[in-house]
């Protein structure tokens, strides 16, 4: 015994013992009242310290597993061991809900195809890593933890942490936002601030309107919440204003869920003139408008675009939802619901029901962060980057890829557009084949369209990978559209 002990450089020895010994009280194998071997005889056979084993025994003793009896030596405790196997099974799919059900079946990680090693990869849309300044993050964590680290790592506060409140605050503000009135929720990421937003809004079988195609993982929220969804098709200038209005003057809807700049997936920019034209219609049927605030910061060309909620009026029927997570960061996890002071009182609430608050750590270095200057800097060159990586895409997928239409004004991805006798999903199945994955854009219509569309994300690839990743589509749709 004790011989299988392996032992590995990236965790002190003592805790590694004692992990060892633990798991051999816990599995039955060293009984209650066993008599382990003295620390001299234990160091020997494991080749260790004698003070190395008595840290672990300290540890197993603190930890209950083990107690010393003065003069007779060390023995296991009165431990609850696990029970043997037995024939029984216990059968989780027979007590899974629907709601479980349903995000799995939604839950494109595990119903797409996967990355696999050596594939080219089109799917993400993520932020390029190599862009981050790791230094100047470390810097800001050095900085805000020597100044409250004992407060950081205890209990936060749900509305958020104060300084980044008041930060993102002035942010809106200088996007052109009329904050009079409007309060801010830190949330995890947009996924939790449009959950939140849903729980407090609608009621299974509401009705919602929004962009046709669109975010897919609203969509995926929007279909677990029970919502009903009704899509309004896109226009090279943003959403139909004459299907738009149509539909509100027909059903009733609980709320609307726009993306105005760098729509994803089609990657277009809604004009000021629409946008203005959109919130007249919202404002004519009563219905709120939910805005997410999707890749605004990496604008290319032209002229600042307000946010809708900038452009509206003193109602406060435009919800904001913002995030940095496109492009900085999205391992923090940190967003935001600007929104009217009454709501985002009930959404504190509720969101204190469900996670007591968003990481005041990761709050904090963050705030650190975008207040030092750090952010313009990285902003300024993720821009320049990002820009000549979509001009590099655009060209080269319109050399390669025969297509209706290239959609696209900026942000990580482009979106494609074939002929409508082409299956964009049997492209993908033949390009898999090939070592190239994107993602099919049926995913992101609320009514089943889109088969002959696919996103495809250019934040982390290379120009040779994209030259090569693109031939490869563009020879497959050209056999299929041969074959057919």
């Amino acid at each position: 015994m004790f011989n299988d002990l392996k032992l590995k450089k990236n965790r002190p020895v003592y805790l590694q013992i004692k992990d060892y010994l633990k798991e051999l009280i816990l599995s039955g194998v060293l009984l209650p009242g066993v008599r382990l071997p003295a620390s001299r005889e234990l160091g020997a056979i494991l080749k260790v310290s004698r003070n190395t084993i008595v840290q672990a025994y300290q540890y197993l003793e603190d930890d209950g597993f083990i107690h010393t009896l003065k003069g007779r030596g060390v023995f296991v405790a009165a431990v609850a061991v696990r029970k043997e196997p037995e024939d029984i099974k216990f059968d989780w799919d027979c007590r899974i809900n629907d709601f479980a059900q349903k995000a799995v079946a939604l839950d494109i990680e595990k119903t797409e195809l996967r990355w696999e090693k050596g594939m080219l990869s089109f799917k993400s849309i993520a932020p390029d890593p190599k862009l981050f300044d790791i230094e100047e993050f470390r810097r800001a964590f050095l900085n805000r933890f020597a100044m409250e680290g004992e407060k950081l790592l205890n209990y936060g506060y749900a509305r958020g942490y104060k300084y980044l409140l008041e930060y993102l605050t002035g942010y809106m503000k200088n996007k052109g936002v009329n904050t009079a009135g409007k309060e801010l929720l830190i949330t995890n990421g947009f996924t939790e601030g449009f959950n939140l937003l849903l729980s407090a809004l609608t009621t299974p079988g509401d009705r919602v309107i929004c962009e046709n195609p669109t975010h897919n993982t609203a969509l995926k929220i929007m279909r677990l919440s029970g919502l009903q969804i009704t899509g309004v098709p896109m226009e090279a200038n943003g959403i139909n204003l004459t299907d738009l209005e149509e539909h509100l003057a027909k059903e009733q809807f609980k709320l609307g869920f726009l993306i105005p700049s760098y729509h994803n997936p089609t990657g277009l920019v809604m004009t000021p003139e629409k946008r203005v034209a959109v919130l007249k219609i919202f404002e004519k049927y009563q219905v709120p408008v939910v805005e997410d605030g999707f890749n605004e910061e990496l604008r290319y060309y032209g002229s600042h675009v307000a946010p809708l909620m900038a452009l509206a009026g003193p109602a406060g029927a435009v919800v904001y939802l913002g995030s940095f997570s496109k492009v900085l960061f999205p391992g923090l996890r940190i967003g935001w619901i600007m929104a009217d002071a009454k709501l985002i009182s009930y959404l504190e609430s509720i969101k204190r029901s469900m996670n007591i608050h968003t990481s005041f750590l990761d709050q904090a270095i963050l705030y650190e962060y975008l207040q030092s200057g750090s952010f313009e800097k990285y902003l300024r060159k993720a821009r320049k980057v990002y820009r000549e990586q979509h001009q590099t895409a655009t060209r080269i997928a319109a050399e390669y890829i025969p297509c209706r239409r290239i959609w696209g004004e900026g942000g990580l991805h482009i979106f494609i557009e074939l002929d409508e006798a082409l299956d964009a999903r049997l492209v993908l199945a033949e390009c898999y084949k090939r070592g190239v994955l994107f993602m099919p854009g049926d995913i992101f219509y609320t009514d089943g369209g889109g088969k002959n569309t696919f996103r495809l994300g250019i934040s982390r690839v290379s120009q040779e990978e994209m030259e090569r990743g693109f031939r490869i589509i563009g020879e497959v749709i050209k056999e299929l559209h041969f074959a057919g």
